[in-house]
């Protein structure tokens, strides 16, 4: 159970590292993160996962999504008990595996549509050549990284979705979950 909890971990660890070093424009200087706005965690939380929901519209498929939460983490070196940034990793599982075909053709036409500028797409270096996109959304602080597993059983797509830094209201606490 330990090493299944550290591996999630370490991805999730990972996948913030890859989407907050992408280009979201108002960060001072290319090593910090965006600023997201003044936001509690919760609230945080709650556009995160609105930010998923949007993407899953873009899909454009039936299928299921799996019903995972939103997490809070550190902002990189600023302060923690001032400063987080919410992720919301997700994945999602076609009705009919064939309809993953082209969706992430599909996705790399239609995100830059609706705000998102992609910043990374092809496979990646693995013996499956898995199709990776890593598209950014400046308006809305937000990165997304999509992974289509097409030799999976079954195939499917997995997202993490990760905002800028937010800091919390004066007189707030980080909530940590």
């Amino acid at each position: 159970m330990k090493t299944a909890l550290g591996a999630k971990a370490l991805l999730v660890s990972i996948a913030l590292t890859t989407l907050t070093g992408c280009s979201m424009t108002d960060a001072k200087d290319s090593g910090s993160l965006p600023t997201a706005g003044t936001s509690t965690s919760k609230e945080a939380a709650q556009t995160v996962k609105k930010v998923s929901s949007e993407i899953y519209d873009l899909i454009g498929i039936k299928g299921k999504a799996s019903n995972s939460g939103a997490g809070v983490t550190e902002c990189g070196d600023k302060d923690p008990e001032k400063y987080f940034q919410v992720f919301h990793p997700w994945s999602f599982t076609p009705a009919s595996p064939e309809q993953l075909g082209d969706v992430m053709v599909k996705l790399k036409e239609e995100l830059p549509k609706h705000g998102w500028k992609v910043v990374e797409f092809g496979p990646d270096t693995s013996k499956n050549k898995n199709v990776r996109l890593t598209a950014d959304n400046d308006k809305k602080k937000h990165s997304v990284k999509i992974w289509h597993y097409a030799k999976r059983n079954p195939p499917k797509l997995s997202l993490m979705v990760v905002s800028g830094c937010y800091q919390v209201p004066e007189g707030e606490k980080v909530q940590r979950f």
